[in-house]
């Protein structure tokens, strides 16, 4: 897995700097093997997954003890914490970088009984939010992400003469997979923003930049910043699309029309743009290598309807979700395909992919982050004057989309709700925006009907 540690590229003195400090890989792997030695025969452990030395060192030694890790956001809220201390059933660790161990850890550790079995290599358990409910731990294994990362340095001609440049959180599989893990991997210096300002991109003086589309939103609109990624050879976008004035600005300005790739937590990046070739705005490429995907019509549609629920299968797909062989199952179809939910096109011709919505209007994608709506909304009523909530996302220019809650509820302002979201989970899980409601739009069954809070006439 982590190439770059086993000496195949020399020992940088400059391989990775996060936040403004610098390491060395025998600095990394002398701070992971004293994390491996405290680990070692825990069935998990948990990380407040800062941008920093310490949450690498502390990934990078849960990969040498065998011992699964689960990045916990810094930002989370006490009950979404304690949601996933008590599902991962991971303990928290704190990490001294500036402690040293010499012997390689042994592997002895094995999952929780509870979670997915049969797989001898979970890596990390990361946290997702789904459509209701509170966030699933997604397994994840090292053969998978092997497999992924060795699939992306292909289609990105990504080497170890690259600097790869981000500032995304260390608590999803942009940033932390491919954006740490990949580093090691490939032998690329990695240089860790801290945050992703245009600023920072700029100074960083970077041949391979990741960002989000919110990023280069930001980035477009600072030309001067902008400028100075001519340099670059490939910028790369993800966690949501990329709307094709930004893509287009951004080429203007830096001479690099942006890649763009699709994946979901469970099953890491699937489908990607390849460097060297002019993506086309609006499509995420073609299949990697060893993914097989395919278009899944709805009832009645047709067999040549052109679009329809993307599904795939491959080497890169998650071991399933801790603790719940329910969902899991659910998550596939009869003949062993994962459901993404994503409705998609396939051109016929040359096989790259256009997503062009979700399932359901209950995934919100802001800023780069997957947000469950349910998961907002049972934070809402649990304020004592909220009668009623639906939350949902609308287009928003700079974070892809913004949650907007409508609710019905007296006595409180917007920003007292929001306030109290933010409180209880995330901060990015908070509304942007609150609209006071009579009452719900509802359907014959009682539920509210989103479409028409979307449509933007209800309030």
């Amino acid at each position: 897995m982590l190439t770059a540690l086993g000496g195949s590229f020399g020992d940088r003195p400059d391989a990775l700097r996060v936040a403004g400090r610098p390491g060395s890989y025998e600095d990394l792997l002398g701070a992971a093997r004293a994390v491996a030695a405290d680990i070692a025969g825990a069935p998990a452990v948990a990380v407040n997954a800062t941008a920093s030395l310490e949450t690498v060192a502390a990934v990078v030694g849960g990969l040498l003890a065998g011992v699964p890790v689960v990045p916990v956001p810094p930002d989370a809220g006490p009950a979404e914490r304690e949601h996933i201390l008590r599902d991962s059933g991971a303990a928290e660790i704190t990490v001294d970088w500036s402690r040293r161990s010499g012997a390689a850890p042994s592997r002895t550790s094995v999952l929780p009984s509870s979670g997915p079995g049969g797989d001898p290599d979970p890596a990390l358990i990361l946290y997702t939010s789904g459509t209701t409910g509170p966030p699933k731990g997604v397994v994840l294994t090292a053969a998978a992400i092997a497999a992924d990362l060795d699939a992306l340095a292909g289609a990105w001609q990504w080497t170890a003469e690259d600097t790869l440049v981000h500032g995304l959180p260390l608590f999803h599989v942009h940033g932390l997979v491919l954006g740490v893990l990949g580093a090691l991997r490939t032998g690329s210096r990695l240089v860790h923003t801290g945050r992703p300002t245009p600023e920072a991109y700029a100074a960083a003086g970077g041949s391979l930049y990741f960002g989000v589309p919110t990023v280069w939103s930001r980035i477009a609109a600072q030309p001067g910043e902008a400028a100075a990624l001519r340099s670059a050879r490939l910028l790369v976008s993800g966690s949501a699309p990329l709307p094709t004035p930004v893509s287009q600005t951004v080429e203007g300005l830096t001479g690099h029309r942006p890649v763009e790739r699709y994946g979901m937590t469970e099953t890491l990046i699937t489908v990607s743009g390849r460097a060297g070739t002019v993506p086309r705005p609006g499509t995420v490429g073609t299949p990697l290598p060893g993914i097989r995907t395919r278009i899944v019509a709805e009832a009645g549609a047709g067999a040549d309807a052109e679009i329809g629920e993307l599904q795939l299968t491959g080497p890169t797909l998650f071991a399933g979700y801790l603790n719940n062989p329910g969902a899991t199952a659910a998550s596939y179809t009869a003949d062993g395909w994962f459901r993404t939910g994503d409705i998609a096109a396939i051109d016929p011709e040359d096989g790259v992919h256009r997503i062009v919505g979700r399932a359901s209007v209950d995934l919100i994608k802001s800023g780069g982050y997957r947000i469950g709506a349910g998961e907002v909304e049972n934070a809402l009523l649990d304020h004592p004057r909220v009668r009623e909530a639906a939350v949902v996302g609308v287009p928003d220019a700079d974070l892809g989309q913004r949650i907007v809650a409508f609710v019905v509820a007296e006595g409180v302002t917007g920003n007292e709700l929001t306030d109290f979201v933010a409180a209880r989970l995330a901060v990015h899980k908070r509304p942007r925006e609150v609209r006071f409601l009579a009452e719900l739009p509802r359907n014959a069954m009682g539920k509210p009907q989103k479409k028409l809070l979307l449509g933007g006439e209800t309030g």
